[in-house]
């Protein structure tokens, strides 16, 4: 786990044939179109835009620190080179291998890959599809659960021999509840330095909670007996992958979000949809550009140690040595703050996000219980220039 706990920040990309009609990555299945009808897309399929550079640069502009790509969505299309199936990039008119473009930008900057694999297909035969959540219906009698295994072993093997070093496998969508220790047996013989997230065969490395999950819920500091936690989020209010109207939440929400993750210990996938020409829209894109601004002068603030130290249960405290950084995701109400029960003299206090040093008192606070102790108290925040969540570092006695 040690490069996931140094990398905080990820961008997901959600990104498949299904851009074409430009609705929802689950086109195929929401809006109950023909197998055949959905294959046509394949045939249309050429993003002569695609420049997985220009992805990065969005990605360390915006202060991500890896990237969870799509190899294979529920509809069974392959976004590599792979000999299992034809249903895949390279029998489209673009025919090159996404996946590998990808994962040599990665390489060339030292960028950690994790690759997203969908255990349910809609496409393969094999599959046991009969209708449950997140699940077509397909022929009973084509269906073989030991068949269907072996194409996944393969292709979980091709991805995890033909690409250099991978960092990690995000599984979805284990509907059936398989359990099989061989599939992440190879994983970690094949990519030993690979996480596992816990959407796959067994126990994984981390817990992935997504959208509006409650970061004080089960998942947080790796909940369920997991040590991590990956939460994750789209830009987009109705879809993970492109949608031509899409609606987008505010770079406001992604902050609070962001920095209440993050400020737990957990890490954060935050999630665009290219369109089928290989383009990040320009909204996207700009969620993620205001984003990072505000997330590269913290960037410092998030590693150490998650602790809850004061009373106020809106704000979290991470302690790197002699430095505590408090977090305040929701925002603060006044210019003042005050940091009951810490009453030491700090040797310095700063605001993280602009690096201005600001003043501080040691005096009884009139409206609570520590009357007779002189509380730590940060003042002339300047809070109607702050465009997110604070964070102030405070340099502390031994």
């Amino acid at each position: 786990m040690t490069w996931f706990k140094q990398k905080r920040l990820g961008l997901f990309v959600h990104w498949g044939i299904y851009a074409i009609p430009a609705v929802h990555e689950q086109y195929w299945q929401r809006w109950d179109i023909p197998a055949d009808e959905y294959a046509k897309f394949a045939d249309e399929f050429n993003p002569t835009q695609f420049n997985p550079a220009q992805w990065l640069d969005l990605a360390q502009e915006a202060g991500m620190e890896y990237l969870c790509f799509t190899t294979k969505h529920h509809d069974g299309f392959c976004m590599w080179d792979t000999a299992h199936t034809d249903f895949n990039v390279m029998n489209s008119p673009y025919g090159k291998d996404i996946v590998g473009m990808l994962a040599e930008e990665c390489h060339k900057r030292d960028f950690p890959l994790e690759l997203y694999y969908s255990v349910v297909d809609w496409h393969h035969p094999a599959y046991p599809n009969i209708g449950r959540h997140h699940e077509i219906v397909t022929d009973p009698a084509r269906h073989d659960q030991a068949a269907y295994l072996e194409f996944l072993k393969a292709q979980i093997t091709e991805l995890c021999t033909h690409y250099g070093t991978i960092h990690g496998i995000w599984w979805d969508m284990n509907v059936p509840e398989w359990k099989d220790p061989s599939v992440h047996e190879l994983i970690r013989e094949l990519q030993p330095q690979a996480v596992i997230n816990n959407r796959g065969f067994g126990e994984g490395d981390f817990a992935t909670p997504e959208r509006d999950f409650d970061p004080e819920g089960a998942n947080v500091h790796g909940g369920k007996g997991y040590r991590m936690t990956e939460a994750c989020q789209s830009v987009g209010v109705n879809s993970w992958g492109y949608r031509r109207d899409e609606d987008y939440f505010s770079s406001a929400y992604f902050k609070e979000n962001i920095d209440s993750w993050l400020a737990k210990g957990c890490n954060y996938l935050l999630n665009v949809g290219p369109d089928a020409t290989g383009l990040i829209p320009d909204q996207a894109a700009a969620i993620l550009r205001n984003v990072g601004g505000w997330f590269k002068p913290l960037r410092e603030s998030f590693d150490g140690k998650h602790e809850k130290l004061l009373d106020d249960g809106r704000l979290l405290t991470v302690r790197d040595g002699d430095i505590l950084y408090v977090h305040c995701p929701a925002g603060l109400s006044s210019s003042t703050l005050s940091l009951a029960p810490l009453t030491a003299e700090p040797a310095s206090v700063t605001l993280l996000n602009d690096g201005r040093t600001l003043p501080w008192t040691r005096e009884p606070l009139v409206y609570n219980r520590h009357l007779n102790q002189k509380i730590l108290r940060i003042r002339e925040i300047p809070v109607d220039e702050l465009t997110g969540p604070a964070v102030i570092r405070l340099r502390m006695p031994s």
